[in-house]
């Protein structure tokens, strides 16, 4: 019964390999195909390129904003200190 049913299926998909090969495609159109499948392959890879670009300028934007609040709380403590021992400014 398994080698019945295994040669079937066999059978059925060799039927549908055949009948698939033996199709013909117009050329321009599967010119047009190979044009329509290059265009969607580039518009997702400048779309993925153009994601990648914003999360590298935003990671480099949030490590620049926080070095700058480094850099105005330094500012700060020394303007404290040296406003606490007098000191004037040139």
């Amino acid at each position: 019964m398994d080698v019945t049913r295994g040669e079937m299926v066999e059978a059925e998909l060799n039927r549908f390999i055949e009948k698939r090969s033996a199709r013909k495609i117009d050329p321009d159109e599967q010119e047009e195909l190979w044009k329509e499948s290059v265009r969607r392959y580039n518009a997702r890879r400048q779309e993925e390129n153009r994601l990648a670009w914003c999360n590298y300028f935003g990671r480099i934007a949030t490590s620049l904003r926080s070095r700058a609040e480094e850099y105005d709380d330094r500012a700060r403590a020394l303007l404290e200190d040296s406003g606490a021992r007098g000191e004037e400014l040139s």
